[in-house]
């Protein structure tokens, strides 16, 4: 990657940095399509999505400049895909940069970080739908980072006007070992 990116560090997210998740959720949710979601959620709404992935023991996490832990570029999370007890191995990711830092390698790292600590859970597959088959951007990173794509639902969404497709990647995860 030419143009080091200051240090970043990933790491847990703490109550205190939902009011700078929201915030980049709510810039997302009013100008991307990679949600589907129309409107903002609140701060409460999200400490309480927050709460939920938490309590469950399953990975939330931030990205922070290193030269300031207390600044958010980003956040990540991965949450069971389905609430059924087969699909106990199988999660759901997700990850929302802040603009500033889009294309800067938060994305991949947050990324990374995730699937180490979802194989690190005994997690066997992991699955990112992703909104927008135009969204290239996030289906580069998911290509990069080993996830193939499987599969395209057409059309099951709407924003700004267009039929929006959610694309399917999906990426196995090697169980750990004693060599490992």
């Amino acid at each position: 990657m030419s143009g080091v990116p200051a240090p970043v560090i990933v790491r847990p997210c703490f109550q205190q940095d939902l009011q700078y998740v929201q915030l980049i959720y709510a810039q997302h949710v009013l100008t991307g399509t990679g949600t589907f979601e129309i409107e903002p959620p609140s701060l409460e709404e999200m400490s309480e999505r927050w709460g939920k992935i938490v309590d469950k023991g399953w990975p939330f996490l931030v990205a922070s400049p290193a030269s300031d832990l207390t600044r958010v570029l980003g956040f990540a999370y991965a949450s069971q895909f389905r609430d059924r007890a087969a699909y106990a191995k199988t999660f759901e990711v997700s990850i929302y940069t802040a603009p500033t830092t889009i294309g800067q390698g938060v994305g991949a790292q947050m990324l990374t970080q995730l699937l180490h600590t979802l194989r690190d859970d005994g997690v066997r597959e992991v699955l990112a739908l992703i909104g927008d088959s135009y969204n290239a951007a996030s289906i580069a990173l998911h290509h990069k980072l080993g996830f193939q794509h499987v599969g395209t639902m057409t059309k099951v969404g709407e924003k700004f006007g267009r039929a929006l497709d959610v694309v399917i990647m999906q990426r196995s995860l090697p169980p750990i070992t004693e060599a490992n």
